[in-house]
C-alpha cells in the first residue's frame, strides 16, 4: 500500500479542501480487514520500540494534530495499545498556563521532548501557536511566518540531535465532526468530553482548513515531514498512522547492543 501519497512535500501548495478525508481504495475495503492489519502493526510497533529503547541511538517525535473529535486521543490509544509503557509518553498541550505565558511559545514545548531511545507523541503542540493563534487573530501575519521559521529551525535542530519527526494532521469532513460532537452530547459515557467552546470553534472551520493549510504548507519539511491523513473512518486513521510508523522505524535500521563480553554459552545455575 502506497501511503506516501499522504506525505507533503517541502514547498508543495496544500490545498485542505482538495484532500479527501476518505482513505479510498489505498487500504482494504473491509473494516475486519483493517483491524486485524492494525493488531499485526500493533505487535510491529511493540518490537521496534523496544528495539529503540534498547539501542539508545535515536529518539521519536510525533506530533498529532486536528480539528476537534478527529482522534488523535484514538490514534494514540489503537497505534500504541500494545507498546510497553517504558520508554514512550503522550504529551497533551491545552492553552499555556501560570510559568508558560511568561516564556516563549516553544519553552514548554522543548521541555518535553524525547530523550534517547524514547517515542513521545504531542496531542496538539507547537503548531497551536500558528493556527488558533492565526485563527482567532492575536498574531498578524508578519509575527506567524517569524514563528514558522522558528518552527523549523527547532524542528532541524533536534533532527540534527538524533530526533526522528513524524507529523500528521488528521484530516475530517465538517460533517463527520458533525455527527461525533452529536454522539458525544447523546452518549452519556462521553457527555464528559463535550465543550460547548467546540461548537464555536466549528464556527470558524473555513478560517482552520485555511490556515492549517498554511502552516502544513511551510512546515513540511525532508527532516519533519506532515502527513494529512483522511480520518473519516477511524480504523483507517489507525492503519495509515501505524504503517507510516512502522516504516519509518524500519529505515533506522536498528539492532539490539551486544554485551562487552560473548556469554553464549553460559549456563544459570
Amino acid at each position: 500500500m502506497d501511503f506516501d501519497k499522504f506525505r507533503i512535500r517541502p514547498g508543495a501548495k496544500t490545498d485542505l479542501a482538495r484532500r479527501g478525508t476518505g482513505a479510498g481504495s489505498v487500504v482494504p475495503q473491509k473494516k475486519e480487514q483493517r483491524l486485524r492489519r492494525i493488531s499485526e502493526l500493533a505487535t510491529r510497533v511493540d518490537t521496534l520500540q523496544d528495539l529503540l529503547y534498547a539501542e539508545h541511538k535515536h529518539k521519536m517525535l510525533i506530533v498529532l494534530q486536528g480539528m476537534d473529535t478527529s482522534g488523535k486521543d484514538g490514534t494514540i490509544r489503537h497505534v500504541f495499545g500494545e507498546v510497553d509503557p517504558l520508554g514512550v509518553r503522550a504529551v497533551g498541550f491545552r492553552a499555556p498556563v501560570g510559568e508558560e505565558t511568561e516564556r516563549d511559545y516553544l519553552w514548554r514545548i522543548h521541555r518535553q521532548v524525547p530523550g534517547w531511545g524514547e517515542i513521545v507523541i504531542f496531542n496538539r503542540s507547537h503548531y497551536e501557536d500558528v493556527v488558533v493563534t492565526r485563527v482567532h487573530k492575536w498574531i498578524g501575519r508578519a509575527e506567524c511566518e517569524r514563528r514558522y521559521r522558528e518552527i523549523n529551525e527547532f524542528e532541524r535542530m533536534l533532527a540534527d540531535n538524533g530526533t526522528c519527526i513524524l507529523k500528521f494532521f488528521l484530516h475530517i469532513s465538517r460533517d463527520e465532526q458533525r455527527a461525533r460532537l452529536q454522539e458525544r452530547i447523546d452518549a452519556p459515557d462521553k457527555r464528559w468530553k463535550f465543550n460547548p467552546r467546540d461548537l464555536e470553534e466549528r464556527r470558524l472551520w473555513a478560517d482552520y482548513m485555511r490556515v492549517y493549510a498554511a502552516a502544513i504548507e511551510n512546515t513540511s519539511k525532508a527532516w519533519a515531514p506532515w502527513y494529512v491523513v483522511p480520518a473519516d473512518s477511524k480504523s483507517s486513521r489507525n492503519l495509515i498512522v501505524s504503517s507510516i510508523l512502522v516504516e519509518t522505524l524500519e529505515s533506522l535500521k536498528m539492532t539490539y547492543p551486544q554485551p562487552a563480553e560473548d556469554y553464549s554459552g553460559v549456563v544459570v545455575k
